[in-house]
């Protein structure tokens, strides 16, 4: 089988898990009567401005209420709540599938637009701001140190990356968020405590750019602090351990430069895990950090989850969803096409 036909087969079987994870979330809202909740209360909603409309030109109660059962009987059959809700499902699935996500019930854009497209597509350039923007920090410095500490295993430098590292991992990043701003934002006033711009915000592109920067600046530190040292320690076991295979031995056995044993026959070897662990990280960021988002009330991908979920947003939840896996899946499918060019020792055969 050739390569084109095998990764064509890969990304084939990837629009599969696309399309899985999709059709269970969906039945998970149905199945547990979520999608029918929401869509009663959408009704009842509807039904008290229909109803503040007629109370003006009907004055009979009983003609009134007779009215209303007949609006609500039309708006039961519009939501399909009158039919069982797996019949619902084909038709959710292809709307979603097809970007026709409709409108959200509570949740609006910055404009004031109920469609949850543009809801979507107006967080996702906040979010790539923040999140990738920490993602690819870390990625350079965990490269860096990461490999340096891999020729220095055991030294004093060695032992005190690894204490930082593991006290980096362990810390929560709302937490570490929490303090910087108590630090930096309260008791020093350098950097603003949150949100995307001052008030009132400055006029002008470069000023309001530069401004949108500051405030990004404190939730990217907390980002990278929470991060790094789990990524430095990544990298200095991938590089560590391939260090030590027999190849390697007998590279330098061969008394070849110690900087063309690095690139040649170490950190091209590690270079495949080393990828995985920074697409699907950049991939994952790209879903938003929630918890994060929150606490510096950054409007991103994270935060509209939050939102979407305390609102009972059923359309929003499942077109976040519906983004985040599709992310992972052209992450993942350029993977596949990574290894080969990184690893030529890869073939699909």
């Amino acid at each position: 089988m050739s390569l084109a036909l095998t990764l064509a087969v890969r990304g084939v079987t990837l629009l599969g898990v696309l399309l899985l994870v999709l059709v269970l979330v969906v039945v998970a809202l149905g199945a547990t009567g979520f999608s029918d909740r929401m869509l009663t209360a959408i009704v009842s909603e509807d039904l008290r401005g229909i109803r503040e409309g007629l109370a003006r030109t009907i004055r009979d109660p009983d003609q009134l209420e007779a009215t209303l059962r007949a609006r609500r009987g039309e708006l039961e059959r519009f939501y399909g709540l009158d039919r069982p809700w797996y019949t619902r499902l084909p038709n959710t699935v292809l709307r979603v599938i097809t970007l026709d996500l409709g409108e959200a019930r509570n949740l609006r854009s910055f404009k004031g637009s109920p469609k949850v497209t543009s809801i979507v597509l107006e967080r996702l350039p906040y979010t790539v701001l923040l999140l990738t923007t920490s993602s690819i920090i870390t990625a350079v410095v965990g490269l860096v140190v990461g490999v340096k500490l891999a020729t220095r295993v055991g030294s004093r430098l060695d032992r005190s990356v690894s204490y930082l590292s593991a006290i980096s991992y362990a810390l929560p990043a709302w937490w570490t968020g929490i303090l910087l701003i108590l630090l930096l934002a309260f008791e020093l006033r350098w950097l603003p405590s949150g949100g995307l711009y001052s008030s009132p915000p400055p006029q002008g592109g470069v000023l309001r750019f530069l401004d949108l920067l500051r405030h990004a600046l404190l939730p990217v530190i907390t980002l990278v602090l929470v991060s790094l040292g789990a990524w430095i320690y990544t990298v200095r076991t991938m590089v560590l351990n391939t260090a030590q295979e027999f190849f390697v031995t007998v590279a330098r056995a061969k008394g070849l430069p110690e900087g063309r044993v690095m690139r040649r026959y170490i950190l091209r070897v590690a270079a495949p895990p080393i990828v995985t662990n920074l697409v699907l990280g950049l991939a994952g960021s790209l879903g938003g950090a929630i918890l994060t988002e929150t606490v510096f009330n950054w409007p991103g991908m994270g935060r509209l989850y939050y939102d979407a979920i305390l609102t009972a947003d059923e359309g929003v939840i499942v077109a976040l969803t519906f983004m985040f896996t599709l992310i992972y899946v052209v992450a993942r499918f350029a993977l596949e096409v990574i290894y080969v060019v990184l690893d030529p020792r890869i073939r699909y055969t």
